[in-house]
C-alpha cells in the first residue's frame, strides 16, 4: 500500500514516514501544500495523511481540489486546531476521517488500515484465497493451517496480489504501492519478492502472466 504524507512539521513527517515505512507501506513525504497536491494528482495512492496547515496550499483546498478532480483517494486530516468546526470543515471538503494532534501513532495506524479496508474489501480485514488466508489487520499469512513469517515487503507484495484474486496485477502497479516514488533499483526486485512469496507459501498459488504481470488463483478449484 502506498500512502502520502503532506505534513510540514519535518520531525513528524519522518517519524510517521519511518513508522508505517515499518509496518510495509510505500511512503512519500510532501512538506508543503504545493508539492503535496502535486504528488497527489501525479501518483496513485491508496491513502493520503494530510495536514491542515500547510504553507503554499492548505490542507482543506488539497482535499476540495482533489475531490473536485474525482480523486476519491481516503484522506485522513491532521491538525493542531482542536474544534469541532474545524473537523466539520474537513469533513466537509470530503476527507474521510480527523485526527487533532498530538494523538498516539497507534490510534493513527488503526485509523489508517480502518480507512484502508472500507475502501477496499469491505469491512473484514481477512482475505481468503483457497486455502490460502491474509489477515491484513494483524499483518498474518497462513496456508493449510502453517503461518510462515513474512517481512513487511513481502507481505505488502502478497497484499496488492490478495486484494484482486483472479486478476493481472503487473510488476509496474506492484513497485508503485510497495516502493516509494524515490525508489529507482532494479524493477526486477519484485521478481525477488515473488520467488521468496512462493518459497514461503508453496507452490500453486502465484501465477506467472508472461509479459504482464502476476496473478494469486486459488488451489482448491
Amino acid at each position: 500500500m502506498r500512502v502520502l504524507i503532506v505534513e510540514d512539521e519535518r520531525r513528524l513527517a519522518t517519524s510517521l514516514a519511518k513508522g508505517l515505512t515499518a509496518e510495509g507501506f510505500a511512503v512519500d513525504v510532501a512538506h508543503d501544500g504545493h508539492e503535496g497536491l502535486h504528488l497527489a494528482t501525479e501518483n496513485p495512492y491508496d491513502l493520503i495523511v494530510l495536514d491542515i496547515m500547510l504553507p503554499g496550499v492548505n490542507g482543506y483546498r488539497i482535499c476540495g481540489m482533489l475531490r473536485a478532480a474525482g480523486d476519491e483517494t481516503p484522506i485522513l486530516m491532521l491538525t493542531a486546531k482542536d474544534g469541532e468546526y474545524d473537523e466539520a470543515e474537513g469533513l466537509d471538503t470530503g476527507a474521510d476521517d480527523y485526527l487533532t494532534k498530538p494523538f498516539s501513532y497507534v490510534v493513527l495506524l488503526a485509523r489508517i488500515r480502518a480507512l484502508l479496508r472500507r475502501r477496499g474489501t469491505g469491512a473484514s480485514p481477512v482475505l481468503r484465497i483457497g486455502s490460502l488466508t491474509v489477515d491484513r489487520a494483524a499483518r498474518t499469512v497462513a496456508r493449510n493451517d502453517v503461518q510462515p513469517t513474512l517481512t513487511a515487503k513481502e507481505f505488502a507484495v502478497l497484499e496488492q496480489l490478495a486484494v484482486r484474486p483472479g486478476e493481472v496485477v503487473s510488476k509496474s502497479e506492484i513497485l508503485e504501492h510497495v516502493w516509494d516514488f524515490a525508489y529507482d533499483g532494479d524493477p526486477n526486485i519484485v521478481e525477488v519478492y515473488i520467488s521468496t512469496l512462493r518459497r514461503k507459501l508453496g507452490g500453486g498459488l502465484i501465477v506467472t502472466v508472461r509479459g504482464a504481470g502476476y496473478r494469486l488463483v486459488s488451489d482448491d478449484r
